[in-house]
């Protein structure tokens, strides 16, 4: 009932967006003249028929980068489309041989879209892939269920396309399965076994400096997760049927968290379309509109995410188990190990991903390296101008000392 009665508000604003699209348009003050109302009015359409959630993935946008002094084309290639998950490679027409990245985007309510800032700064040095996940609500359900397991399992698969001596880079969730990834690799002794591994903002070990996000997931029984939180995909939906963690709750739980921050952002776009400053109301909006744009996860996923990860924290406890098998991070020792922190995280508390250091136990000092950045919160870890100024700088550095082309 939760999606159903969430998909019939949207149909029944769904006319007025139209009309106040149509009436911004003939209420413009560039027409009509410049008075306050006008200006006030037009405005006030213009972001009532801009609102509201999207469910479809953005483009990218990213169709050139700078490679040295030249620049050069990019296209994007879909190397593998499995049912949750395209790997999508940002090829880049005529450029030298690079290490191969792949950037793992969070499997947690918005589409890898939202890492457009961090592929663009990495695409300059690097062969970049990304993870681009699914809306679940678009996987039929013969496709089966898709859980924590079959991500560190997708992972593997991955890494041993790229290849021997590929790096990766995890931007939050995604951390937990990727070090168990790795940890596994090393176990079994895989050729494939990546280069490098840059942990961003992850919760390695949440007990270690615990925020809202997590005394939330502990506060709850797991039962109380799944019949509150999750639901049933309607049967407009290509995924009819499925069990899903719904994009729109996730949405609404991280603007609840600093609700008077984004009400005054938007506060403050009013008042730069009252004013007529066009760009700095767009630069907003172009905000908004990738943060709005969200997906449905996997019910099992999202379930044993909370019970594994946050509630039970199996990683950092040394009981994660994959298909049975123990997970290890002291596997790891020919694999170098970084992690980024951002100082002011809410979500991903100081220290929660600089636990891996001590989990990878066996790994030697000249092959790890922790960064902690101040004044940044959580989405300053990988995007905006500390990310590109300051953070990516250390960890371009970090791939090339340990890269096997360079002699890492």
């Amino acid at each position: 009932m939760l999606y159903h009665a969430y998909d019939a508000h949207r149909d029944i604003l769904a006319p007025f967006r139209l009309f106040a699209e149509s009436a911004h348009s003939l209420l413009d003050p560039r027409w009509l003249g410049g008075s306050a109302f006008l200006r006030s009015a037009s405005a006030a359409l213009n972001m009532f028929s801009n609102g509201g959630i999207r469910h479809e993935r953005p483009d990218f946008g990213i169709d050139r980068v700078m490679v040295g002094e030249v620049e050069t084309e990019v296209t994007e290639e879909a190397v593998v489309g499995d049912p949750f998950c395209r790997l999508v490679h940002f090829r880049k027409a005529e450029a030298p041989e690079q290490p191969k990245l792949l950037v793992v985007a969070p499997l947690s309510g918005h589409f890898a879209t939202l890492l457009r800032g961090t592929i663009a700064a990495v695409l300059a040095d690097h062969d970049v892939y990304v993870t681009d996940w699914v809306n679940a609500r678009n996987v039929p359900v013969q496709y089966g269920r898709f859980d924590l397991d079959d991500e560190i399992e997708l992972l593997i698969k991955y890494i041993r396309l790229l290849g021997p001596g590929c790096h990766l880079l995890a931007v939050c969730q995604p951390s937990v399965p990727v070090l168990a990834a790795v940890s596994l690799m090393a176990a079994a002794d895989d050729s494939c076994q990546p280069a490098s591994i840059v942990l961003m903002g992850g919760p390695i070990d949440p007990a270690a400096n615990p925020t809202e996000v997590n005394r939330f997931a502990l506060s709850h029984s797991l039962s109380w997760f799944e019949h509150m939180v999750t639901t049933t995909v309607p049967a407009r939906y290509p995924g009819a049927f499925r069990r899903v963690y719904p994009g729109f709750l996730q949405l609404a739980g991280f603007l609840s968290m600093n609700f008077d921050r984004h009400v005054e952002a938007h506060w403050r776009m009013f008042r730069h379309l009252v004013e007529g400053d066009g760009e700095s109301a767009a630069a907003t909006r172009a905000f908004y509109d990738e943060y709005g744009s969200v997906m449905d996860l996997p019910a099992d996923f999202y379930l044993q995410t909370v019970d594994r990860v946050f509630q039970r924290q199996e990683l950092a406890q040394g009981r994660f188990r994959v298909r049975g098998e123990n997970v290890d991070p002291g596997a790891i020792e020919r694999t170098a190990l970084m992690t980024v922190e951002g100082e002011r995280d809410d979500i991903c508390g100081v220290g929660q991903t600089e636990a891996a250091h001590r989990l990878c136990r066996n790994l030697s000092p000249e092959k790890k390296a922790h960064h902690l950045q101040p004044r940044v919160g959580h989405y300053g870890v990988f995007h905006g101008r500390r990310w590109q100024n300051e953070i990516y700088p250390k960890v371009a550095a970090f791939i090339r000392q340990h890269d096997p082309a360079v002699g890492g």
